[in-house]
């Protein structure tokens, strides 16, 4: 199963694709989208919506993955991060694909076992669990740590589903 992770923003979108082939997890490709530094509000939507149809459709990813936003940000970020997402998960649904969300401290949970770790200990684990050395900015690798999260927690599911069935008579 293709999974492709995604860390919203309006300046820089992150992404981050990871095959789960039974427990192993490999990284398929990060990146980042990054609309001209002086585009519209407007413009730098249609980048970001192009760019990951883009990514969709060389990847063909079976589910994207997108952080919850955090409500701490201030309301003109929150706003426009708002609308960051909204482009990309209307883009992603337009190609077909399943998207599903977590909140910030699910994917730190499932990365470093702590959901309140900082961002250095989420990078650190990343690359330690998918063996991924590869330089890439901060943003594509916040993007692979949604991608693990998703993977670990359909793991979870599938085990949680099969025991289910145990129980039944």
């Amino acid at each position: 199963m293709l999974i492709l992770g995604i860390d919203p923003g309006s300046l820089h979108t992150g992404y981050g694709a990871v095959r789960k082939d039974g427990p192993s997890l490999v990284v398929v490709e990060a990146g980042t989208i990054s609309p001209p530094a002086r585009a519209s509000s407007p413009e730098r939507l249609l980048h970001l919506s192009r760019g990951i149809v883009e990514v969709a459709e060389r990847l063909r990813p079976e589910t994207a993955v997108l952080e919850t936003p955090f409500y701490g940000l201030n309301v003109r970020s929150l706003i426009v991060l708002a609308q960051a997402r909204g482009a990309l998960v209307a883009a992603l649904a337009g190609c077909g694909i399943e998207i599903r969300e977590f909140t910030p401290a699910e994917v730190k949970s499932a990365v470093t076992g702590n959901g309140r770790a900082g961002k250095g200990d989420v990078a650190r684990m990343v690359r330690l669990l998918l063996s991924f050395q590869e330089d890439c900015s901060e943003d594509a690798t916040d993007a692979l740590a949604v991608a693990v999260c998703c993977a670990q927690r359909l793991r979870m599911d599938r085990i949680s589903a099969l025991h289910g069935r145990a129980k039944q008579p």
